[in-house]
């Protein structure tokens, strides 16, 4: 017996909220994951860090490797003592070969445990509004699959005829032989069928016929899609609810900046997908670290001087707190010392290290921050303000004109992202909405363009900006700008998005 172990583990249809909580567990603590070529990326990104990771992927004519290849990998990976999981789109056993490997493994001793996936069979004529059994539609239910190996029986079509719902998997590129078979096995011509590509995705698109004239509009349609034969689709009429919500298949670049070492703000890619949208996340800033800590180190080490504390991001907050750390400073040293913040998610991450937050806006920039703070006695008060390190005047000049001292330093950096990925998805014409959160970001932007006419890749894409100090950012660089959120959150900039859809 060896150590190593081999995990089969189900990835559910496509929509990453459809993964097991048991198949995530095993993806993020696999040593070796192999995966095939339906595993989406967000799945893959719950691997660990060094985690080696192998495509075994498989395509119509295009095999990465053989069957009997995929086999022994797992079998070798498993005797270096390593966890092995071996994930596939759907569920393991259902035609995924996955019976194979388990036997495989079983022959040459090596343990393993299968963890069931939400089966595309099932999944995905529901999210087409289509329920695979209904009382008074079907009751029995039949899953084949349409791509049938030369070396096994074929499916027993006049058999299964009869049958309410027939679900076929991989079969489009079989589908007018699939439709003759039934055709021929009884089935009536006017039976209704439903074509789904890309099933519980963003991209999903359902065609839906009649068993005779299916292959006269479904030609659009390519793999990955799943058939389903039987009166039960009538039901898509009423049930649709997927392809209805508002964004969606809405292509929305989101230009958000990266956070060195971390990710910042996903909730706002989750919140557009939860509405539909095809989320295109191609950020045209990284932020970095300064070329060096000295300033707001030293500034640390003589924290006890400062009367307030100001915030004007999550990213200043989150480098300040790495360098009270590695100065070797309590957190208690800033006991006495008041906090002021500019918007709630830069509140909730000083919150996070039980800090209180004295003053925040209700606007959620600089210059309501300096007007709130004519409410306190500033005068001849010490303020330190970690920042990044290119940024507007407005708050350090407009605390001077109280009185105070004001401290500026650098604590953070932003620098450009090449942006071909933008341009390309620009060309196809996949993007409606392009989304911006800071003037940097603006910036980082039409960085891209430098040199051409940048008016001729927006041709019928909507801008839409987290507040009116990235719109004039925007602005000043000749872009149109057809949404501003009300409330300059990532909340206020969905809603701002769904009122200009909408309109």
């Amino acid at each position: 017996m060896y150590n190593g172990k081999v995990f089969l583990v189900g990835a559910g249809p496509g929509d990453v909220g459809l993964l097991t909580i048991k198949a995530k567990k095993y993806i993020q603590e696999a040593d070796v994951i192999l995966y095939d070529y339906l595993v989406t990326d967000e799945v893959i990104s719950f691997a660990k860090d060094d985690a080696e990771l192998i495509y075994v992927g498989k395509k119509a004519g295009q095999h990465t490797l053989k069957q009997e290849e995929i086999n022994q990998l797992l079998v070798n990976k498993a005797k270096e003592d390593k966890s092995v999981v071996r994930i596939k789109g759907g569920d393991p056993f259902l035609f995924g070969r996955g019976g194979e490997e388990a036997l495989f493994l079983v022959e040459q001793g090596i343990p393993f445990e299968v963890v069931p996936g939400v089966t595309s069979a099932i999944a995905v004529p529901a999210y087409a509004g289509i329920p695979v059994t209904h009382r008074e539609y079907a009751s029995s239910l039949c899953i084949v699959t349409g791509h049938e190996s030369i070396d096994k029986a074929i499916v027993p079509w006049e058999n299964i005829a009869g049958i309410e719902t027939i679900v076929i998997l991989m079969g489009v590129s079989n589908l007018q032989e699939i439709v003759q078979k039934l055709l021929k096995s009884g089935k009536s011509p006017d039976t209704p069928v439903a074509v789904i590509h890309h099933g519980t995705t963003n991209q999903q698109k359902t065609v839906v016929s009649t068993l005779a004239e299916v292959n006269l509009v479904s030609t659009s349609i390519h793999a990955p899609a799943i058939i389903v034969v039987g009166k039960v689709v009538e039901l898509r009429e009423k049930l649709r609810w997927f392809e209805d919500k508002p964004f969606f298949g809405k292509g929305i670049l989101v230009t958000r900046p990266i956070l060195q070492h971390n990710s910042q703000m996903p909730e706002f890619n989750l919140k557009l997908q939860d509405l539909g949208a095809v989320v295109y996340e191609q950020p045209t800033i990284k932020i970095i670290s300064p070329e060096s800590f000295d300033e707001l180190n030293a500034a640390i080490g003589r924290i006890k001087k400062y009367q307030w504390l100001i915030f004007t991001s999550v990213n200043g907050v989150r480098y300040f707190m790495q360098q009270l750390k590695v100065c070797g400073i309590d957190i208690r040293q800033l006991h006495g010392i008041k906090i002021a913040v500019i918007g709630p998610q830069t509140r909730l991450e000083v919150e996070k290290y039980c800090l209180t937050v004295d003053y925040c806006p209700n606007e959620f920039v600089a210059e309501a921050l300096v007007e709130g703070l004519k409410g306190y006695d500033m005068n001849g008060k010490h303020i330190l303000v970690p920042r990044a390190k290119v940024a507007r005047d407005v708050l350090e000049n407009g605390l001077r004109e109280q009185g105070a001292i004001t401290h500026v330093v650098t604590a953070y950096q932003s620098v450009y992202c090449k942006g071909e990925r933008i341009k390309q998805l620009l060309v196809e014409h996949k993007i409606v909405v392009i989304t911006f959160t800071s003037p940097s970001c603006v910036c980082g932007f039409c960085s891209i363009f430098e040199g051409e006419d940048i008016q001729a890749y927006l041709s019928g894409v909507k801008i839409a900006c987290i507040g009116p100090i990235t719109q004039k950012a925007a602005v000043e660089l000749n872009l149109r700008v057809d949404m501003v959120a009300k409330e300059y959150t990532a909340d206020g900039l969905v809603e701002a998005i769904l009122e200009g859809v909408k309109g």
